[in-house]
């Protein structure tokens, strides 16, 4: 028996009819050719299913690739890489990622529904603006959060996270003294986390992971500022020291503090980036409209 295929079916060449009859039993949905002692069967069902197949497994590839692009890019936003307002270049995205439109805009689509990017028809991606008030109103309630998260870790925070908690402290202490930002700020937030994890509180961290998302890439400018970084390494000493004492009274207190001051240095970062940035635009509008 011979295999071919010819426009959008494909054949068995039988050599014997009585093997024709078993695949006839099998696939109803066949064309029967019969030349001399040569059967040829037509299963134009089977080309189906294969495309099909095909055309499933190909977007399931799509999606794959297209979640790791959003979490890069995600990155990207969050860390400062791509600055809020940068315009997102698709063809050199396509080429840095080393991928086609498709997968790279299904990317995008993912980080639009998240806030992260905006979409103009015939303009195109752009990282989205920071909102100077929905940012303050964000942070107003993340105090709240923290101070919660600190009066039910003091009750319920283990042995087990807090030996982790000691763990990731020591790292942060490290890449400050290496200079290391990105890590310390990575680690910075996973010291945070760790802590909302150990309020056992569902709710609390799902609304946390939520508003947090809105802030996260506005608190890299804070660290970006020496004397705050120096700052918030103190403050986190502090809260170290807090989670050790017996009850841990002052946690709450701490992380409220904390949060407030962090709020204080984010808040004014970017509204002198905001008012450069109006400041620039109307300096522009002005020459264009005297020339």
């Amino acid at each position: 028996m011979a295999f071919c295929a010819t426009g959008r079916s494909i054949g068995y060449v039988i050599c014997n009819y009585n093997a024709c009859k078993s695949l006839i039993l099998r696939y109803c949905a066949c064309t029967i050719l019969v030349c001399g002692s040569l059967v040829v069967v037509h299963f134009p069902i089977l080309v189906t299913s294969v495309t099909q197949t095909l055309s499933q497994t190909t977007r399931l590839r799509t999606l794959g690739m297209s979640a790791e692009i959003a979490a890069r890019l995600r990155t990207m936003i969050e860390e400062g890489e791509l600055p809020p307002g940068a315009r997102i270049d698709e063809r050199a995205f396509c080429e840095t990622f080393d991928v086609s439109k498709t997968p790279l805009r299904e990317a995008l689509k993912v980080l639009v529904s998240e806030g992260l990017v905006l979409h103009r028809q015939y303009i195109g991606y752009r990282v989205a603006p920071l909102d100077l008030e929905e940012l303050r109103a964000t942070f107003e309630t993340l105090h709240g959060l923290e101070a919660l998260a600190g009066e039910l870790a003091a009750q319920r925070l283990g042995v087990a996270a807090m030996a982790k908690l000691e763990r990731r402290h020591l790292a942060m202490i490290d890449a400050h003294a290496a200079g290391r930002r990105t890590d310390y700020f990575r680690i910075n937030q996973e010291i945070h986390q760790l802590i909302i994890d150990g309020a056992a509180n569902p709710v609390l961290a799902g609304v946390y992971a939520a508003l947090m998302s809105k802030v996260h890439r506005a608190r890299g400018a804070a660290n970006a500022d020496t004397i705050r970084w120096q700052e918030s390494h103190e403050e986190h000493e502090a809260i170290m020291a807090a989670l050790r004492e017996p009850g841990r009274p002052r946690l709450a207190q701490v992380l409220r503090a904390h949060s407030e001051n962090t709020a204080k240095e984010v808040l004014s970062v970017v509204a002198q980036t905001l008012a450069e940035a109006g400041a620039t635009g109307a300096s522009g509008a002005a020459l264009k409209k005297s020339a």
